[in-house]
Parts: C-alpha cells; sequence; structure tokens
C-alpha cells in the first residue's frame, strides 16, 4: 500500500508526465482515471480524442475511423495533430498521463519535442503486462457493454494485439534506453495494480 504523505510530497514538488502503456484491454484507462484523482494530473487518451472527433466527424475524426474500424494504428501524423489541439487547450496542468500515445517511435520523437518546446519532459513510461487470452476476454466482455464495434470481433481485437506487439511496443524500447521504462503486472484488482502503479511513481520520484 502506498503512504498518502508520500503521494501528497510527489504531488507538491513533481512535475509527472506519464505515459501509460500497455495493449489494448490491459486496463489503462481504468487505472488512468485513478491516478488522475491521486496525483492530480491531467487524462490525454488519444481513445477518447478519436472518438471526439469521430463523433464530430472533424476532418480528422473521418480519416482516424478508417483505420479504427480495420483494427489498425492511425497514421502519426493524425494522432499528433489530434493531441496537440488538446493539449494547447489546457493552460495549467500539474502533469499529464498519456493513455494510448505514443504507439510509435516517431510518436515518442514527436512528444518529446512538443514538449521540449514546454519546458517539460516525460517522466516515465508505466507498462501494463497482460496476456493476451485475458486481453481477448475482456475486450469482447468490454464490447458486449459498450456496443464498441472494434471489441465485439475477436478476429479484429486479435489484429489489434498483433499491430500493438509488432509495432507499438518497439516504443517501450525508446523508454527503456532513456531509464524512463518500468514494467507493471496488469493481473489482479484494481487497487492491487494501482497501488503497483503508486509505488513506482513514489519511489521514482523522491
Amino acid at each position: 500500500m502506498v503512504v498518502n504523505l508520500s503521494i501528497q510530497k510527489t504531488i507538491n514538488n513533481y512535475m509527472l508526465n506519464i505515459v501509460l502503456f500497455g495493449p489494448p484491454g490491459a486496463g489503462k484507462g481504468t487505472q488512468s482515471a485513478k491516478l488522475v484523482d491521486t496525483f492530480q494530473l491531467v487524462h490525454l487518451s488519444t481513445g477518447d480524442i478519436f472518438r471526439y472527433n469521430i463523433k464530430n466527424e472533424t476532418e480528422l475524426g473521418k480519416l482516424a475511423k478508417t483505420y479504427i474500424d480495420k483494427g489498425e494504428l492511425v497514421p502519426d501524423e493524425v494522432t499528433i495533430s489530434m493531441l496537440e489541439k488538446e493539449v494547447e487547450q489546457i493552460k495549467e496542468a500539474k502533469g499529464f498521463i498519456f493513455d494510448g500515445f505514443p504507439r510509435t517511435v516517431n510518436q515518442a520523437n514527436a512528444l518529446d519535442a512538443f514538449l521540449k518546446n514546454r519546458n517539460a519532459e516525460i517522466s516515465m513510461m508505466l507498462a501494463l503486462d497482460v496476456d493476451e487470452d485475458e486481453l481477448v476476454k475482456r475486450l469482447l466482455i468490454r464490447g458486449k457493454d459498450s456496443g464498441r464495434a472494434d471489441d465485439s470481433d475477436e478476429s479484429i481485437i486479435r489484429n489489434r494485439i498483433k499491430v500493438y506487439n509488432e509495432q507499438t511496443a518497439i516504443a517501450a524500447e525508446y523508454y527503456n534506453q532513456q531509464g524512463k521504462y518500468h514494467g507493471i503486472n496488469g493481473i489482479g484488482s484494481i487497487d492491487e495494480i494501482f497501488n503497483r502503479l503508486s509505488a513506482i511513481i513514489v519511489e521514482s520520484t523522491r
């Protein structure tokens, strides 16, 4: 269990910019919500940003939808443009959780450059590790509950995981080379996983 005093000290004395990493269904959204509340961060989910743009039928949203519907990665330039617009709207923040971004080394480089212009940097990458069969099970359940098409077809789900393993996971090495990568067991209760994440944050920012 993380000590509340340690968390409060972290909040008061450290600017946190966290990349929360993991395959589809790893629980990034759930853990992001808890981390945001505890560490007073702003949650930036590329999935949420995509869905907003798709729902409102922006030009970027229409383009992104053609890739998402096939379980493929949205091109970097589209993702980066959406994210930068979102960040620019937030004038003050103690830090951000980047959920689902960056997914490629090119995106990681672009994010570093963008944050550098704001006199900031990524503090750490926290990666949730979950095996494929568990991911598929979670996503099929989510698809029934939410009605999301990309979570209702097992072949699309497995293709998304395959794309993640072949392309996205490479970005983890980018942060590993910077000494910022931390792998976390993503199996267990929500609170158990949250405590693992929080312990690493507190230890890394002392």
